[in-house]
């Protein structure tokens, strides 16, 4: 595996997902059990044909039961998961392979995800590529009997509740997921899977509208201030873009968006991503509604040289424009929202 890429400007750190460590630690705790030895570390081959050494973190093995850990490593990804030892329990039945998870693995409670209510949140990606590696051991060693496996992760219940999972109806422990087997390192790509997959559930659910939110505040404000249902919310973070895209494409008839006006004056240029990386501009066009409002020369250059858009609004509020600022920032974000569900 190339151990680094190339990303926004500096080398960052490959890793690789819970998935491709539950299939090492799976081929690894089988492997061991036939062989009956140690290992200090077993290659798979991730579902787009890389091979990966993994090292063995802790392992132990009997006649018939054997369990190998291995440590997750995200790289230089931003995920909680990492450092979290994947351990799998390998034991001999009279026939077939059978999986399940155990401590720290989660359980889906609820219909429209990878796995049925009730079965451990091993997704399908995961789940092919340990039957896989376990198959390729047991042929090799000549061994016809059964395998049982479970998949354990030890503190995975404390992290999931730092994870969508209890919003998705995943309860008791973190997922094992991973679609390529590899962790591209800050990628804004598993934030908009999740959402997708949000949005997925909430679709076949039955409802027809959606309240996003892209951070905290717009969160908390719609609980605590506006006293909505959060039945139906749905967390974008900054990519709002891609969310109202997604709840098109899903059906969704109404979207209602409530966040910071820090975020959203953004939409009012077109920003699809509000991430500051991403490009700012909210002092220009907050002086481009207060103008349209009425504003004279002196309060666009006291908005421009604001810091904040908080302290802008004080400004714009206390010559009493704030009213019918708004209602221009409100009218440019709705034709950017309605350009983008029309494109």
């Amino acid at each position: 595996m190339d151990t680094f890429r190339w990303v926004e400007g500096k080398f960052l750190r490959r890793g690789f997902t819970t998935g491709t460590c539950a299939a090492a630690a799976a081929k690894a705790a089988v492997w061991m059990l036939l062989h009956q030895e140690n290992i200090s570390s077993i290659t798979v081959t991730t579902p787009h044909k890389e091979e990966l050494t993994l090292a063995i973190d802790e392992a132990s093995y009997e006649r018939d039961m054997a369990i190998c850990a291995v440590k997750k490593d995200a790289g230089d990804d931003p995920d909680v998961t990492h450092g979290l030892l994947i351990f799998c329990e390998a034991k001999k039945i009279e026939e077939g392979i059978t999986l399940t998870g155990g401590p720290g693995v989660g359980r889906v409670t609820k219909p429209g995800l990878d796995q049925p209510p009730g079965e451990a949140a091993i997704n399908s990606v995961p789940r092919n590529m340990i039957m896989s590696e376990v198959r390729e051991v047991c042929q090799e060693a000549g061994y016809e009997g059964g395998i049982h496996l479970e998949i354990r992760v030890p503190g995975g219940e404390e992290v999931a509740k730092k994870t969508f999972n209890p919003r998705l109806g995943i309860e008791g422990g973190i997922s094992i997921i991973g679609t390529s087997g590899i962790v591209e390192p800050m990628s804004h790509q598993a934030i908009v899977e999740t959402v997708k997959l949000e949005l997925s559930q909430l679709a076949r659910s039955g409802s027809t509208r959606v309240l996003l939110t892209p951070g905290n505040y717009g969160e908390t404000f719609s609980k605590e201030t506006l006293a909505l249902s959060m039945n139906e919310h749905v967390s974008c973070s900054n990519y709002v873009g891609d969310a109202i895209d997604m709840a098109v494409e899903k059906g969704f008839s109404k979207i209602l968006l409530v966040g910071h006006i820090g975020k959203l004056i953004k939409l009012a240029l077109g920003l699809r991503n509000t991430h500051s990386s991403m490009g700012d501009g909210r002092m220009e066009a907050l002086v481009a509604c207060a103008l349209e409002a009425g504003a004279d020369a002196h309060l666009l250059r006291q908005v421009l040289s604001s810091v904040t858009t908080d302290a802008a609004l004080k400004w714009i509020e206390d010559v009493g424009l704030l009213e019918e600022t708004m209602r221009q920032v409100k009218r440019r974000v709705e034709e950017t929202l309605q350009r983008w569900v029309d494109e």
